[in-house]
């Protein structure tokens, strides 16, 4: 016999819980998700969950550490009521950048938080384009990883975006690997930017590996935080002779300056997915546009209740 299957969401980013449900075809769950006057998170589950596979839907975006506390609470809450499962899913997973020991005497915040949601009573976890794969590893429980890119491919192919006069840049070394994965895709050839940074969020672009001159280019990366990065090797490219050149970044994080910067830089556009939600100043800007990952992480849902494979959903 199946189990009932039930989602629940947090208030991070009720949006893509709402659809993943409607792709689903189910109510989203019923839980109450407030504060006490003092700030503490309280939840109370309105549903009977007892051996129901229970999914929880929350980013751990702005404000992160509430995101973080509402899910914690939220797998504790389920787990005390007798949940059959407990699927934590974390479109955005926060504190990702934080994955090593950079320096001496700092934390790895990654594997602390890794401890938390598994120490929480999470049975499993679902997320898309973690900025270091190897946080898989920071779990003793089963971790699906999955991939925005097939969402933001078949928009590119839609826009044209295809053949030998397209060029799919890495905007630093990390993400050689994913713009490989567009570049042979799309049937593109791939550059990469050689970047320092002297100091956190502050970027300084050195010279670009490969031909983009003529070209119409892509770059493509993870996370887009104060796009400091992102528009100083647009104009880089740009200054290197590219015809055009736009950016796609799962997360959309835009902190600090990020909006005007991508105002004032040469992108012709930003593809963002939905795993964080907009801020009304960044749901106005023209040159961002959203692609919802909603239809991928319901079809991860829909099988991991039933008990199928999802290998090919990690392309």
């Amino acid at each position: 016999m199946i189990k009932a299957l039930s989602i629940f969401s947090g208030n991070s980013n009720r949006a893509i819980a709402e659809e993943i449900c409607k792709y689903v075809e189910i109510p989203i769950g019923r839980a109450a998700v407030t504060h006490f006057s003092d700030g503490e998170i309280y939840v109370e589950i309105g549903e009977n969950v007892r051996g129901v596979n229970c999914f929880v839907v929350q980013s751990t975006c702005t404000p992160v550490n509430q995101g973080l506390m509402e899910l914690l609470i939220m797998i504790d809450a389920l787990r005390r009521a007798s949940a059959g499962s407990i699927v934590a899913v974390v479109p955005y997973f926060g504190y990702a950048r934080q994955d090593r020991k950079a320096k001496p005497r700092t934390p790895i915040t990654a594997k602390l938080v890794a401890n938390l949601i598994s120490a929480a009573g999470a049975d499993r976890v679902l997320s898309v384009d973690l900025h270091a794969g190897q946080i898989q590893g920071f779990f003793d429980i089963p971790f699906d990883h999955l991939f925005a890119m097939p969402v933001f491919i078949d928009e590119l192919k839609t826009l044209g975006f295809r053949g030998e006069d397209v060029v799919v840049v890495s905007p630093d070394s990390g993400g050689v690997e994913r713009a490989r994965a567009y570049s042979k895709r799309l049937g593109a050839s791939l550059a990469i930017v050689d970047k320092r940074r002297p100091r956190p969020n502050v970027s300084e672009v050195m010279h670009i590996v490969g031909e983009v001159k003529d070209r119409r280019v892509i770059i493509v990366d993870d996370i887009i935080d104060t796009a400091g990065t992102l528009t100083t090797a647009a104009q880089a490219i740009m200054d290197a002779g590219a015809k055009s050149v736009l950016a796609c970044g799962t997360h959309p994080v835009f902190s600090g300056q990020a909006l005007e910067r991508i105002e004032a830089s040469p992108l012709s556009q930003v593809m963002v997915s939905n795993t964080i939600p907009l801020d009304s100043a960044a749901a106005a800007c023209d040159k961002i546009s959203v692609k919802s990952v909603s239809r991928l992480l319901g079809e991860a849902v829909k099988r991991v209740h039933h008990g199928d494979s999802i290998s090919s959903l990690f392309i």
